[in-house]
């Protein structure tokens, strides 16, 4: 997991358990529709993944953790539902559309991988969600979910709830080229990153593009690194450096050097805490199939209602 998941996603989502009974899913078949040349990755990053979440706060014993594939209902209502999918739904999508334009070194032109929003859809839809907390780039994908949701209610009667949209606050956060961080553009800064590691990435940040030297004045206000110092630096040091980049009064290099420093103490404990779970993967493993056990005895309920509703 890298920041724009901990922005983006993590830290909303550890709020939301407090307010409703929430599943999270590691989706290891949503995986392979990009990564299915590489499996090896997805077996590995599962447990990784697992402590990411717990490492940031989230409870696995008030909210299960689950394995995707190891919910075989998942692949059965995922099938059933695109029986009744229409081909141009998929095919409008707009992330589709934009992965197919940035992940040029993959051949993501498969089944799989257009079809990934009616298996998004079966996740959801499996636990009868009445909330799906996502950013405004998945927001489509909600809206197919629901459009799904209600094509299903109307050829077989009313099965599942339609979700509504949970818009999480959008992350400033970018990547260090300033696009949206991911892993797939190789511009994230992770969770498991070594000081040293962290130290060459931001050091490697696009700044001000309009400031080509030193004595340049900048403008902090689209400056990728002064939106990591609003989030990890204190006031002092933010203030500071917001007028003295507006003046020159401080280079890129020095400001990039403080806001190093400052990303490295603020993610020390999530760090603290993985580095303890890395030392009893065994409880890890428990937790997660205990949080298969839960998803499974709720999507069983479920699929016994999908199969009397469309007859099979």
């Amino acid at each position: 997991m890298h920041l724009g998941h901990v922005h983006g996603a993590l830290l909303n989502w550890k709020k939301l358990q407090d307010e409703y009974e929430c599943f999270y899913a590691i989706v290891d078949w949503h995986a392979l529709t990009s990564e299915y040349a590489n499996p090896e990755i997805i077996g590995e990053s599962i447990y990784d993944i697992a402590m990411d979440w717990i490492s940031v706060g989230l409870d696995p014993e008030i909210s299960p953790f689950f394995i995707q594939s190891h919910i075989k209902e998942h692949a059965e209502l995922h099938l059933i539902l695109s029986m009744i999918t229409p081909l141009s739904w998929l095919e409008r999508n707009p992330t589709y559309k934009e992965q197919l334009r940035e992940l040029t070194q993959r051949d993501i032109y498969t089944y799989g991988f257009l079809g990934y929003p009616v298996l998004q859809a079966a996740d959801i839809l499996m636990y009868k969600a009445n909330g799906v907390p996502v950013g405004k780039d998945q927001a489509p994908h909600v809206e197919l979910t629901r459009e799904i949701a209600r094509r299903f209610n109307h050829f077989y009667g009313e099965v599942f709830p339609i979700p509504a949209l949970l818009l999480t606050p959008t992350s400033k956060i970018l990547g260090i080229d300033r696009r949206k961080m991911s892993k797939s553009y190789n511009n994230a800064i992770f969770l498991t990153d070594t000081d040293e590691v962290i130290d060459t990435k931001v050091g490697q940040m696009i700044t001000d593009p309009q400031r080509a030297r030193r004595n340049d004045p900048g403008r902090p206000e689209i400056c990728n690194v002064f939106t990591f110092h609003e989030i990890y630096s204190d006031p002092e040091t933010v203030s500071k450096i917001d007028n003295e980049c507006r003046s020159a009064g401080i280079g890129c290099v020095e400001c990039k050097r403080l806001m190093a420093a400052s990303l490295k103490t603020g993610l020390e404990p999530m760090r603290a805490k993985r580095k303890e779970l890395e030392t009893d993967t065994n409880k890890i493993r428990e937790i997660i199939e205990q949080g298969n056990i839960r998803a499974r005895a709720v999507a069983r309920e479920t699929m016994a209602e999908v199969r009397e509703a469309v007859k099979i």
